[in-house]
C-alpha cells in the first residue's frame, strides 16, 4: 500500500518537461526563407527572454540555426530560418526535426516537424550550410520531471498503471499455473483453490490493464479499439481463461473441476506467453516493443520515471497475491 500510495501521489503530481507541441507550417520548399510559429508546453519563453536559441536538424549533427528567434509569450515563438536550396544527401522529402534550447527550460525536441520538398534549381555551395552550426552548449532543466512525449503528453502517466498491471496478471497466472503443476503431482484439493483464486485476481487485473489500455488508445490513436495486433491477442488471452471460469461452472463434482482446471490452466499459461510477447514483435503494432517500436528505452522510460515505475509493477503484483489470499481464503471457510 505505501509503494501504490507513492506510485498514486508521484505518478500524478510530478509535472512534465517542457516540450512542444506544434509548428507551422508543417511544409516548406527549400531555398527559401520559412517563418515557423511554435506552440510549447509547459514552457516559459518569457523567462530570460533573448536566450533562446533554434535548430533544423536533418541527421545526426547535420543542422541548420535560426536566424531569428521572436518570444510572443511563454507558450509562443516564432523562428526564421532559412533552408539550403541543396542537401548533403539526396532524397525527395526532407523530414526536418526542430530543437528548442532556452536557458530555464532546457532543450526541447520535435521530431518531423518540418517537411521539405527540393528546391527546383539547387546551388550545390548552399550544401555546406548544413555543417556551419552545431548544436552546443545546451542547457538542462533542474529538478525532477517526466519526459514530455508529443503524442503522448499527460497520457504518459498511464504507464505507471497500465503496464503493471499487466504484469501483475501475468505473475498471477504464472504462480497459479505452478499450483496447477503441483496439484497434478500431490491431488490436494486446496491447491485447486489457490489456483482459481490467483486466476480470478488475474483476471480482474487483465480487464483493468484492457480498460487503461482502452482509453491510452482512444486519447493517442484516437480510437478505443484500433485492432492492433497486441489488443486483439490480449482479448484473446483474457477470453481462454475466461472461458476456464465457464467451463468450472458447468461442471458439479469437485475433484472433476480441479483436475480439468490443472490441464488448462497449464494449456493457458503456454499460450500466454506467445500471445502477448512472440506473435505481437512479429508484426507490425503501434504498441512500443513491436515490429521494430522499440519500447522501455530513452523518452519512453527515463530514470525519473523509472523511479515510479518499478515500484508500480511490485506494488500491483504483492496487491494481486493479497487480494488472492483473500480471496482463497474467504473460499477455504465456505
Amino acid at each position: 500500500m505505501i509503494l501504490l500510495l507513492y506510485v498514486f501521489i508521484a505518478g500524478w503530481l510530478v509535472p512534465l518537461k517542457p516540450g512542444i507541441i506544434q509548428v507551422t507550417p508543417e511544409r516548406a520548399e527549400a531555398g527559401q526563407i520559412v517563418e515557423l510559429e511554435v506552440t510549447g508546453y509547459n514552457s516559459n519563453y518569457t523567462k530570460d527572454q533573448g536566450e533562446v536559441r533554434a535548430w533544423l536538424r536533418l541527421a545526426g549533427d547535420t543542422v541548420i540555426q535560426a536566424r531569428e528567434v521572436q518570444v510572443m509569450d511563454d507558450r509562443h515563438l516564432t523562428c526564421s530560418f532559412y533552408i539550403p536550396s541543396a542537401f548533403p544527401v539526396r532524397q525527395e522529402a526532407y523530414p526536418l526535426s526542430l530543437i528548442l534550447d532556452h536557458t530555464s527550460d532546457g532543450t526541447s525536441v520535435l521530431p518531423n516537424a518540418l517537411f521539405i520538398t527540393p528546391a527546383k534549381v539547387q546551388d550545390e555551395n548552399e550544401a555546406a550550410l548544413w555543417f556551419s552550426d552545431k548544436v552546443t552548449s545546451v542547457h538542462e532543466q533542474s529538478g525532477i520531471r517526466f519526459p514530455f512525449r508529443n503524442i503522448l503528453s499527460e497520457t504518459i502517466r498511464n504507464t505507471y498503471f497500465h503496464v503493471p498491471l499487466w504484469f501483475a496478471m501475468i505473475i498471477l497466472f504464472g504462480v497459479s499455473a505452478w499450483y496447477s503443476l503441483q496439484y497434478y503431482r500431490g491431488g490436494q484439493i486446496d491447491l485447486d483453490r489457490k489456483t482459481v483464486a490467483l486466476v480470478k485476481v488475474g483476471l480482474l487485473f487483465g480487464v483493468l490493464g484492457l480498460v487503461t489500455g482502452m482509453l491510452w488508445a482512444k486519447n493517442t490513436w484516437n480510437a478505443y479499439w484500433s485492432w492492433d495486433v497486441k489488443q486483439n491477442m490480449s482479448a484473446i488471452a483474457l477470453l481462454i481463461y475466461a472461458a476456464m471460469m465457464v467451463m468450472r461452472a458447468s461442471l458439479e463434482d469437485d475433484m472433476q473441476k480441479a483436475r480439468l482446471t490443472a490441464g488448462y490452466n497449464m494449456f493457458a499459461f503456454a499460450l500466454l506467453i506467445p500471445l502477448l510477447f512472440i506473435i505481437p514483435r512479429m508484426t507490425d503494432s503501434l504498441h512500443p516493443g513491436s515490429g521494430g517500436n522499440p519500447a522501455f528505452g530513452g523518452e519512453d522510460l527515463d530514470n525519473t520515471m523509472r523511479m515510479v515505475f518499478y515500484p508500480a509493477v511490485i506494488g500491483f503484483i504483492l496487491l494481486g497475491l493479497w487480494i488472492s489470499q483473500l480471496v482463497y481464503r474467504t473460499e477455504k471457510l465456505k
